[in-house]
């Protein structure tokens, strides 16, 4: 099963400690030594993006900033056996925040990603 996890910070554009980006970094090795970690990155601020949307009949483009209160950051895919699986690999990611950058807030969503055997 592949999921999408994306991260929310709730203050966009402050730093992150360099102890912070260490940890994250052996984190990341250790998902891609287990053989777990498909890909990882990081996200432009949503003003340099767009969102489409069709609604009564009309597709409408809108450039960004967009209004929400939290700005998606990252994002990484995981190929696990299951969503606790997931879920435990974004909890050691969030717990890095927690340990590392007092006062951080944030959110990371786990999403499972649909592939051709869900669809038979």
């Amino acid at each position: 099963m592949r999921f999408l996890t994306t991260l929310r910070d709730s203050r966009p554009g402050t730093p992150p400690p360099p102890e912070l980006m260490e940890a994250i970094m052996k984190l990341g090795e250790d998902a891609t030594k287990a053989g777990v970690l498909l890909d990882q990155g990081g996200l432009a601020p949503s003003a340099m993006g767009a969102r489409v949307e069709v609604a009564a009949g009309t597709m409408n483009v809108t450039d960004g900033p967009f209004a929400e209160s939290k700005e998606m950051i990252s994002y990484a895919i995981y190929q696990v056996r299951s969503k606790e699986e997931a879920v435990e690999w974004c909890s050691r990611f969030m717990q890095l925040h927690q340990d590392l950058w007092p006062g951080w807030e944030g959110e990371c969503e786990v999403l499972q990603i649909f592939g051709p055997e869900d669809f038979q």
